[in-house]
């Protein structure tokens, strides 16, 4: 089996043991979505929490990622009823939920440049800030899992944080290092700064 493959394997397994991620996973499913998934700090604290042992004590979210890619439905009211429907099906898991279809409608007011509309949900993740946060998980009809993972999942095990330039500027990146304190949380995990 290719490296690739070990990691996906590894990857499957921690998340078919976290009752967390399984819970937004099948909640997330339940939504009935063509094409979404959970992905970037909800999987990198999962795998780093593990890496360093903290399974028994995990980091607390944040938020949960649900990115799904809707090109007919634009509308922020869709997301906000989509949000309280997770709201409802589990309410102890914090959501976010984005159509990666729509970024290009808000990402100028909230980050100061435009950008793009995104062609797929694979598009989108590819976009993602770092890329060991570039990787989302869905959950299959038949309880596998998808992983969808377009810069592959070395830096998430190697616990390395480098900066993907795709969308976020270098201003952005350095931000969000600085505020997501990385390696004072993971003192295991290396910080690439440009």
């Amino acid at each position: 089996m290719s490296s690739e493959g070990c990691l996906e394997q590894r990857l499957t397994g921690l998340v078919l043991a976290s009752p967390w991620l399984m819970r937004g996973l099948r909640a997330a499913r339940g939504l009935g979505l063509s094409d979404w998934c959970i992905g970037a700090g909800a999987v990198r604290s999962l795998v780093w929490d593990a890496l360093h042992g903290f399974a028994s004590e995990p980091s607390a979210l944040s938020d949960i990622d649900l990115a799904y890619f809707d090109a007919e439905n634009l509308s922020p009211d869709h997301e906000a009823a989509l949000r309280r429907r997770l709201a409802s099906a589990d309410p102890d898991l914090p959501w976010e939920v984005t159509n990666q279809a729509a970024v290009h409608g808000w990402f100028a007011d909230h980050f100061g440049y435009p950008v793009e509309p995104l062609p797929s949900l694979e598009a989108a993740v590819a976009s993602w800030p770092e890329y060991a946060t570039a990787v989302g998980v869905a959950l299959n009809a038949d309880d596998s899992l998808r992983i969808i993972a377009p810069f592959g999942l070395d830096d998430l095990f190697g616990m390395a944080v480098r900066h993907n330039p795709a969308r976020a500027s270098r201003e952005t990146y350095r931000q969000r290092v600085a505020q997501k304190r990385y390696a004072e949380r993971w003192p295991r995990v290396t910080v690439v700064l440009e």
